[in-house]
């Protein structure tokens, strides 16, 4: 019975998602263009917020869990575990104050209303997964961006969603890129659940009534061994991941 609720409102959520990404399109465009990055940011920060209200269509609930007072004026290097497209909204609606730059797939930069411009002008990075010397490039752009800037990068090390919930296991070429470039940087990890119920049924229909939860848990000084901080960062994330 579930599944065939989520047809008809699977439907009116993919008309209000496709309409919020046309109408921000412009508004980006001009924002950037007319008033600069801080217009810009606001934009994309309001976009994303619009887009998260899209998904209670569909019984969406979230919770951002953060008990830490982080601090503003230095790089932050996001980690996460990645179930869904679903999770990046929350993570730069919630993040807002500290700029969330991503590390995206090249074929995201081009053909999807607002979401490829923001990626192409908002200061995240396009790899190309086929290209490991052009990938390594853009993390390492990334890395010395936000220390300069401080501002934050947002990294999945799992490399693709899990369709599952359950954690791959990390690869950490791109995160020791990022420690090594933003050597002041802290480095925040942060657990996802139950994003990927919303892919349930696959593309069509979207999974209803989830609830996804963002927790945020101990920032970690980048201060020690690459491979001991991304140790201690795996597995506060995996620790924190539940549902699967």
């Amino acid at each position: 019975m579930q599944k065939i609720i989520a047809y008809p409102l699977t439907i009116c959520y993919f008309l209000i998602f496709g309409l919020a990404l046309i109408i921000f399109h412009p508004i980006q465009w001009i924002c950037f263009n007319w008033f600069g990055y801080n217009a810009h940011k606001k934009s994309v920060s309001i976009l994303n917020l619009t887009l998260i209200r899209c998904t209670h269509i569909l019984g969406t609930r979230y919770s951002f869990n953060n008990p830490y007072k982080i601090p503003k004026g230095r790089p932050l290097i996001i980690v996460a575990n990645h179930q869904s497209m679903n999770d990046i909204p929350p993570l730069i609606w919630y993040m807002r104050d500290y700029h969330p730059k991503f590390v995206s797939k090249i074929e995201l930069g081009k053909g999807i209303p607002s979401v490829s411009y923001n990626l192409r002008h908002g200061g995240s990075v396009l790899i190309n997964r086929k290209d490991g010397k052009q990938a390594l490039t853009q993390i390492s752009k990334l890395g010395k961006y936000i220390e300069k800037t401080s501002r934050s990068a947002v990294i999945f090390p799992e490399g693709t969603r899990s369709r599952n919930g359950h954690p791959k296991k990390f690869q950490t070429t791109g995160l020791k890129i990022l420690l090594k470039q933003a050597p002041s940087a802290l480095v925040v990890p942060i657990s996802i659940n139950n994003s990927w119920k919303m892919l349930r049924y696959g593309k069509f229909p979207y999974g209803i009534g989830s609830h996804l939860t963002f927790d945020v848990h101990q920032p970690i000084e980048n201060n020690e061994n690459p491979e001991v901080i991304i140790s201690k960062v795996e597995e506060q994330i995996v620790n924190g991941v539940t549902s699967f």
